[in-house]
C-alpha cells in the first residue's frame, strides 16, 4: 500500500476515503477511493453521498472509485497538512500555524457533517474539539493578523454553525473571537537552523560520527525541520568513559523526542533530546560494551534514528520525502489554505 505521506485520507464511519496527494495539492478533487471496513456502518451516509446505485456497487466490491466531493477533499488535505506538511528553511517551505490549521479543519469538519450526516461518527475530533484547540491560550489571536479578515469570516460562520447545533457556548465564543480579532496583534514563532555539535574538550577524541535524516513518520508533526541530513551525531571518548552526542538542527516547538543508536539492527544506546536554541540535543553515557563496539566498527555501520524506533512504524524514505517536497513547492498560490497564506505573508514581512 502507498505510504500515508502520499495519500490524504479520511477515516469515516465504516470506511477509509482516500485521495491522490498530487491532485489535492493543485486544487483538484476529481475522484476519491472509498474502501469499506464496515459496510453496515457506511451504507447510510454513503447512500446520501453518492446515491443508491453507486452504493450497491461499493457494497458488492468492498470498495469503489467515485466522484469526489470538494468538502471531503478539503478536509482530507487539511488533515494531511496537520500531519505531513514538510516545513523547513532549508527547503524554503514555511511552517504552518497549528491554530489556523485547527480553525480551518473545524470549518471543513462542520461542512462534511452537513454534507453527509453520520460520515464522521467516531471521527478523530469533532468541530467543538477542534475549535477549542484553535482558540486555546489565545493562539488564534496571535496567528490571525496576516489573514485577519478571513479568520473573522470563518469565526462568524462557526458562530452560526454552532448556534444551529445548539452549542450556545461555542457559538458565543466564536462570535467573541471574531470581535476580538479587530484588535489582534501579530505573534512571533522563534526559529533558527542551529549549528552542529559543540567543540570537544581537551583530551577527548571521536570514536565514530555521522549524519542522518529525520523520518517524518517517527516524530510528531510540526516539530522539526523537514529537510535532509539535519541530524549530527558522534561518539566521544574521554579518559575512562565514552558518550553519544546527538544534535537535531531546526526546531519549531518542544516535544518528547529520543534518538536511538544501533549496529546491525541491534540498539546499543538511546539519548533523550531536549529543546535548545533552534535545535534538539542530548548526550548519553555509554557502557563498556557499547564503547568497545563504537571503537571497533566503521561509522557507516552505526545507525541513528530520531523519534519512534519501533520496527512496526511505516517509515518514510528519502525518496518519499523528496517527492512530497517537490509537490509542495509546485503548489499553486490559488490553491493555498488560510494557514499557508498566513505563512507566506509572514515570510514576506520578515524578508
Amino acid at each position: 500500500m502507498t505510504h500515508p505521506v502520499h495519500t490524504p485520507v479520511i477515516a469515516a464511519d465504516g470506511a477509509l476515503i482516500r485521495f491522490a496527494l498530487a491532485d489535492l495539492l493543485v486544487g483538484r478533487t476529481a475522484t476519491m477511493h472509498v474502501e469499506l471496513t464496515d459496510a453496515g456502518a457506511a451504507e447510510p451516509w454513503l447512500t446520501r453521498l453518492v446515491g443508491a446505485e453507486a452504493t450497491l456497487v461499493a457494497l458488492g466490491r468492498g470498495q469503489a472509485e467515485v466522484a469526489a466531493r470538494p468538502e471531503l477533499g478539503r478536509l482530507a488535505l487539511l488533515l494531511w497538512l496537520r500531519r505531513w506538511w514538510p516545513a523547513g528553511p532549508s527547503l524554503g517551505i514555511p511552517s504552518l500555524d497549528p491554530a489556523l490549521l485547527d480553525l480551518e479543519t473545524t470549518v471543513a469538519t462542520a461542512d462534511v457533517e452537513d454534507l453527509a450526516e453520520g460520515l464522521l461518527d467516531g471521527f478523530e475530533a469533532s468541530p467543538a474539539e477542534l475549535f477549542d484547540a484553535a482558540i486555546a491560550d489565545d493562539a488564534l489571536l496571535a496567528a490571525a493578523p496576516p489573514v485577519a479578515e478571513e479568520v473573522r469570516g470563518l469565526c462568524a460562520r462557526l458562530a452560526a454553525w454552532f448556534d444551529g447545533v445548539d452549542d450556545v457556548v461555542r457559538a458565543e465564543a466564536a462570535a467573541e473571537m471574531s470581535a476580538r480579532l479587530e484588535m489582534a496583534t501579530p505573534g512571533q514563532r522563534a526559529y533558527a537552523l542551529a549549528a552542529g555539535l559543540d567543540p570537544l574538550a581537551p583530551g577527548e577524541g571521536v570514536l565514530a560520527s555521522g549524519r542522518a535524516s529525520v523520518d517524518w513518520a517517527r516524530v510528531p508533526p510540526g516539530i522539526l525541520d523537514a529537510g535532509e541530513d539535519t541530524v549530527t551525531w558522534r561518539i566521544v571518548a574521554a579518559a575512562a568513559t565514552a558518550r553519544l552526542e546527538v544534535v537535531v538542527a531546526g526546531a519549531f516547538a518542544d516535544a518528547a523526542i529520543t534518538a536511538f543508536a544501533s549496529h546491525a539492527g541491534k540498539p546499543f544506546a538511546e539519548v533523550p533530546l531536549e529543546l535548545g536554541a533552534g535545535r534538539f540535543s542530548g548526550t548519553a553515557e555509554l557502557d563498556e560494551t557499547a564503547t568497545r563496539l563504537a571503537g571497533g566498527v566503521h561509522s557507516g555501520q552505526i545507525a541513528v534514528v530520531v523519534g519512534v524506533a519501533d520496527e512496526g512504524v511505516a517509515g518514510t524514505t528519502a525518496e518519499d520525502r523528496a517527492e512530497v517536497v517537490a509537490l509542495v513547492r509546485a503548489r499553486p498560490a490559488a490553491a493555498r489554505t488560510l494557514a499557508e497564506r498566513a505563512a507566506a505573508a509572514s515570510a514576506d514581512e520578515e524578508f
